[in-house]
């Protein structure tokens, strides 16, 4: 039986030191997954470790009910948005070690095995991220510079067949976007080389596109980076000037946030 109760799993959203934040200090209000209550359940004596967990209904997460809830947009979401919240109050008190959404076990007996198993691993990532934040960078190319769709022909149009004038305007186009695509190559250089100086890590993700870019524009580079707080702010007001002077890019600085992007979690670990 689960520590929680009949027909429920322990969800864990991460792990911290023992003691880095006393239960009494959680928010009374604070809820994660399926609105359940966060909960610190300690690792076994000496490891000196504890991870923030809430007990969610065992049939949402065995394996053919994970699988199709995981295509449900609106549940992924409610989710995802729970595990957030929750990693995020605690990294305001505390160094966290988030773990991956929907990481679940049988009971919080298994959740003290993992702390015990894996307490090497878990010290020694609490350590490299203690004092350091993440922030993340997008570059975008936005509208490029050129002639507006609709603008009058120039007087050396005037006399060109519309498909000659169809054909130039879109050279016209494809050069800007090239030039544009250029400066964003400049705008990540300069970020790269700020990352370099100020940044302990550097995690690279995949561009969004469709929906998740949005109307932000092209999205050619989404990384992450792991900065010390005393560099932050210094990281963010660089970062965000990385465009600065070219045409048709735009750099978006987000943060900062729990090192989600640095947290290794074992392969394998017991479930």
């Amino acid at each position: 039986m689960s520590d929680a109760g009949p027909g429920r799993v322990s969800y864990a959203y991460a792990v911290l030191r023992e003691g880095a934040v006393p239960a009494k200090e959680l928010p009374a209000d604070l809820a994660g997954v399926a609105g359940a209550p966060v909960r610190l359940v300690s690792g076994p004596p000496g490891t000196e470790l504890a991870a923030a967990v809430s007990a969610v209904p065992a049939a949402d997460f065995q394996e053919a009910a994970l699988r199709r809830n995981l295509e449900d947009l609106a549940w992924l979401e409610a989710v995802a948005r729970a595990h957030h919240t929750v990693i995020e109050a605690l990294s305001a008190r505390a160094t966290v070690l988030p773990l991956r959404l929907a990481t679940v076990y049988l009971d919080d007996s298994r959740v003290r095995a993992v702390l015990a198993d894996c307490r090497a691993m878990f010290t020694a990532c609490l350590a490299r991220l203690e004092g350091h934040l993440e922030w993340g960078v997008k570059i975008y190319v936005t509208d490029v510079p050129g002639e507006a769709p609709g603008a009058p022909p120039a007087r050396d149009e005037a006399d060109l067949s519309p498909g000659r004038a169809y054909l130039r305007a879109r050279r016209v186009q494809r050069s800007s976007r090239e030039d544009a695509h250029r400066d964003a190559l400049e705008a990540a250089e300069r970020v790269a080389a700020i990352g370099r100086e100020l940044a302990v890590d550097h995690a690279r993700h995949r561009v969004q596109q469709g929906e998740l870019a949005g109307d932000a524009g092209e999205n050619v580079v989404n990384d992450a980076y792991l900065v010390a707080r005393d560099h932050a702010e210094d990281f963010r007001a660089r970062a965000q000037d990385a465009a600065a002077g070219l045409a048709g890019v735009r750099v978006e600085v987000t943060g900062p946030w729990a090192p989600y992007s640095f947290a290794a979690v074992p392969e394998g670990a017991p479930s």
